[in-house]
């Protein structure tokens, strides 16, 4: 497990991007584990997530197509969390 990400969090505005709605964090600890997590998820380039919000925005690679379904796993395999994509 990383403890911080080392991927590139500032992205061009053209990046293709997902926001997901997250449930359940308690603490900014909470959005390191989901940013690490979905950051393993090959073809995601960074994920930053605003725990007051409820919700993380996942950035693509270029020509990636990452299915929803993966980064929903992603965020639960971090922990009691749930997740959407967000519409």
């Amino acid at each position: 497990m990383k403890l911080f990400s080392r991927k590139n969090k500032s992205e061009p505005d053209t990046a293709p991007q997902v926001v997901l709605l997250v449930e359940g964090m308690h603490c900014a600890s909470c959005g390191l584990l989901i940013d690490d997590e979905l950051e393993d998820v090959p073809g995601v380039r960074s994920a930053a997530t605003d725990v007051r919000a409820g919700r993380t925005v996942v950035v693509l690679d270029e020509g990636a197509h990452v299915d929803g379904a993966a980064l929903v796993t992603a965020v639960q395999a971090a922990g009691d969390y749930t997740a959407r994509v967000a519409d």
